[in-house]
């Protein structure tokens, strides 16, 4: 592997991170220049970062400009939310049809984790950890169909959290509680009652409104 290839493989997961952190905001135009400032490197590497993210669509380049990150368009969200909405409920019947102890297990284990990560102020492994929590049910519905679905969501999801937690004020203790409350649903294998709790949770989250379909 080539030093010039290394350095463009540690730029594009550089500057995708920001992005998907939310440390570049979306509709924020940046230059080679800084960021190759910024890490320590050539304009060279950084330029194939560039026109990496722009065909996975983060970023529009415009020459002598700079690299525009693209916002998340305004029906990404209600899409992503409704698709997770579906996945996760799906994903949930199938996994209370069995024994969940372990399941809830996991899943209480994550909530004492994200109250240390809201107790100390960290937002970007909070939202990291957000994620995790939801995935964690979704691959206990042993679907493996649904789960590689919900993955390639992964990263839109990412970004959603962090911008909603970015976008503040944010009661991360209201996000922990609902938490807290999908979880205990499971244990109830109270399928109908996590599908409501878990519409009102992706609305308030991502300031959205939406119902079950």
């Amino acid at each position: 592997m080539s030093k010039t290839y290394s350095s463009a493989e540690h730029a594009y997961r550089a500057v995708k991170e920001r992005i998907l952190s939310g440390a570049l905001a979306g509709g924020e135009l940046i230059s080679e220049g800084e960021i190759a400032a910024d890490l320590g490197t050539s304009r060279t590497p950084v330029r194939e970062a560039f026109l990496r993210l722009e065909t996975e669509g983060w970023m529009k380049l415009y020459p002598k400009r700079g690299a525009l990150v693209v916002p998340i368009p305004p029906d990404e969200a209600e899409h992503v939310a409704h698709a997770r909405y579906v996945v996760e409920t799906a994903a949930v019947r199938s996994a209370t049809a069995n024994d969940t102890g372990g399941l809830v297990e996991a899943l209480r284990s994550s909530i004492d984790r994200q109250r240390e990560l809201a107790a100390a102020g960290d937002l970007d492994t909070f939202a990291l950890a957000d994620t995790d929590f939801h995935r964690t049910y979704v691959l206990a519905g042993g679907n493996p169909l649904l789960s590689g679905f919900y993955d390639s969501l992964r990263e839109r999801q990412r970004r959603m959290n962090s911008v909603a937690l970015r976008r503040g004020p944010v009661d991360i203790t209201r996000i922990i509680e609902q938490h807290a409350r999908l979880a205990d649903l499971v244990a109830a294998a109270d399928v109908d009652g996590f599908a409501v709790a878990l519409i009102e949770h992706l609305s308030g989250v991502h300031q959205l409104e939406l119902r079950g379909r």
